[in-house]
């Protein structure tokens, strides 16, 4: 009887995506690499995933668009058929203050960060047979206000109401669902922040860990999550940000 277990994060050929393949890998599960653009830097991944004795599986997929999600999920019934773990990773979004904000700003967020998060969740659920577990990653902004931040943090809050209600629903299939916010995380997604460097800055010297958060945190939270240790946990967002949110 085959054991092994198989994990599909989505937006993992870089950043917090990867660090959380990786991590899982070392945990013992198989990886689906979900990405949207860049085919070398998900082969990277893969090549690691397999330095560690795990099998891994790169498919490109833009999770926003239905017809692409179809032929992802395919493709995962042809290598995999069975899924254990679903982390929604994959997140985009418009930075702009909200006088400035248009239509499709805000379509391409919710469709990317709370819409896709929705229907991947689906798919995935119906073939987590043996049960499973699901972790989805928010942020701060989703609770508290951030400059140039309004679509992405309501796309966030979005998220974590998801996670409840999805808590709920699919727990009698066996699935737990939680999620894990970061704090300011310094990764390729930051540098399309204006402020980057001053929101680092800011976020180094006043948090009470004394170092930002980083993507090996996160990571270190959905191993967590997905154990049988966090069995019952369902429903929570665990904020992992060394303290700084406790600040006024």
């Amino acid at each position: 009887m085959d054991n092994r277990k198989t994990a599909l994060i989505t937006g993992s050929s870089r950043g917090i995506g990867k660090e959380i393949a990786l991590t899982l890998a070392d945990a013992g599960y198989d990886i689906i690499v979900n990405y949207a653009r860049s085919r070398s830097k998900a082969d990277e991944t893969v090549k690691e995933i397999e330095a560690k004795g795990r099998r891994a599986f790169a498919i490109k997929a833009n999770i926003s668009k239905t017809e692409k999600l179809d032929d992802m999920f395919r493709e995962i019934d042809e290598k995999v058929g069975k899924i254990d773990v679903l982390i929604n990773n994959a997140a985009s979004g418009v930075l702009r203050p909200l006088m400035e904000l248009e239509e499709s700003h805000w379509d391409w967020t919710m469709n990317i960060n709370s819409r896709a998060m929705l229907f991947v969740t689906q798919k995935a659920a119906e073939r987590m047979t043996d049960g499973g577990a699901i972790v989805s990653l928010s942020s701060l902004g989703s609770i508290r206000y951030l400059p140039n931040y309004t679509t992405v943090g309501v796309s966030k809050a979005a998220v974590e109401a998801l996670t409840r209600y999805m808590a709920v629903e699919l727990a009698p299939k066996g699935i737990r669902v939680n999620a894990v916010s970061g704090g300011a995380v310094d990764t390729d997604a930051l540098t399309h922040f204006p402020n980057r460097d001053e929101l680092l800055g800011d976020a180094a010297s006043r948090t009470p860990a004394g170092r930002i958060t980083e993507p090996r945190d996160l990571a270190a939270a959905v191993k967590f999550l997905v154990s049988d240790e966090a069995y019952m946990v369902r429903g929570q967002t665990l904020i992992v940000d060394g303290g700084i949110s406790l600040l006024a």
